[in-house]
């Protein structure tokens, strides 16, 4: 390698470490953009940019670079106006937009899903709750709500399979995500004791994440139910000191409900991630996050022949899902969650070598990874 392949190569790593640096000042950007749309703050603001091209061009050692290095700042500058303004127009038109949306989620008021609504969409939209998760995608199918928020996996219990399999099924998108802290509490009518409880009501996943809790009670008869705050308003309903529910502290005040049993999870860290679902692709500057399911022929290394795209094209893998196919023993739909932007040119090429190599192909989604 000759002296000028050693400099280009210089050149190539420093320009890779350039680009991390400018994604992470433009993701910054956004965060500065909502805050001035908070505070109705003005974008531009003279002496703060002179006072950061003044201070950035101190930095230098060399300062024949004075001028180049002004001329940098004045352009990253203008771009980032630039950025703050698009954001600034996208936050606008959501909430011109906000009191016209109508949301779904399967449940009742009070629900952890109910919550992930209003803290991705805020107190404006029109909220339209229904009885299953399948109800959600009806809706949607039908024009009846503009948006739906479903769980789709839990940080202690794993994913929810029916939500997994409706969402290949209907074809919908993903458009966003929230991740909501959940902690259940065992619930009961005024007065209740833990001694008079006979039955308890809630949704399966709830009763695997308290299942500790209940390794203490064995006398109680745990019965499935649509999910927490219906398990609640159906404990409030029955006015029995014989049945609790297990559910949340918005739906103990909600009910006007008695916590007999505080933070009855196993998992003090205990996470629901929740999916805003959409008839239509949606694609943002700031979507970082691609979802997929793919299915391959049924044979051996046909897995590895996907998987491998992944590591070659240097994407990270963040969640793998498997789903049986039914009438096809053995054989599996894998729903795959990576990082990355569909506008960027390896994340195509990567989608186009998976597709070839699968005998089912479906994008679900890109959006923005909540953490």
């Amino acid at each position: 390698m000759d002296d000028l392949d050693k400099l280009r190569n210089e050149i190539d790593y420093i320009d890779e470490e350039m680009v991390k640096l400018f994604e992470k000042r433009m993701e910054t950007v956004l965060k500065i953009a909502e805050y001035k749309k908070r505070k109705h703050m003005p974008i531009f603001h003279k002496d703060r940019e002179t006072e950061v091209i003044k201070k950035n061009i101190n930095y230098l050692k060399n300062k024949a670079f004075y001028e180049p290095t002004e001329e940098f700042f004045k352009k990253l500058m203008e771009i980032s106006r630039g950025v703050q303004r698009e954001q600034l127009k996208i936050l606008e038109e959501n909430e011109k937009r906000d009191d016209q949306l109508i949301i779904g989620f399967q449940g009742v008021e009070g629900s952890f899903s109910e919550q992930a609504l209003i803290e991705y969409f805020g107190e404006k939209v029109t909220r339209k709750n229904v009885r299953e998760f399948k109800d959600v995608f009806e809706s949607l199918k039908n024009d009846e709500i503009h948006y739906g928020v479903l769980p789709i996996e839990n940080s202690s219990t794993g994913g929810i399979a029916e939500v997994y399999d409706l969402l290949r099924q209907y074809g919908f998108h993903i458009v966003g995500e929230k991740s909501i802290k959940v902690e259940h509490h065992l619930l009961g009518v005024k007065g209740t004791k833990i001694e008079d409880i006979k039955e308890v009501y809630s949704h399966s996943q709830a009763f695997s994440q308290s299942s500790e809790f209940f390794k203490k009670y064995e006398e109680f008869k745990l019965i499935p139910y649509k999910n927490t705050a219906m398990s609640a308003k159906l404990i409030k309903d029955e006015n029995t000191k014989a049945k609790a529910a297990v559910a949340s502290n918005k739906a103990a005040k909600l009910y006007d409900l008695d916590i007999i049993a505080s933070n009855i999870n196993y998992n003090k860290s205990n996470y629901t991630r929740f999916i805003i679902i959409g008839k239509n692709l949606e694609l943002h500057v700031n979507s970082n996050k691609i979802s997929v399911v793919v299915a391959t022929p049924h044979r051996a290394g046909a897995l590895y022949g996907i998987l491998r795209y992944f590591a070659e094209n240097g994407l990270n893998m963040l969640k793998i899902e498997s789903r049986p196919m039914i009438n096809k023993s053995w054989e599996y739909f894998f729903y795959i969650d990576f990082e990355g932007n569909l506008n960027e040119e390896v994340v195509k090429r990567s989608i186009d070598l998976i597709k070839k190599g699968s005998s089912f192909f479906q994008l679900l989604g890109n959006y923005k990874e909540h953490r």
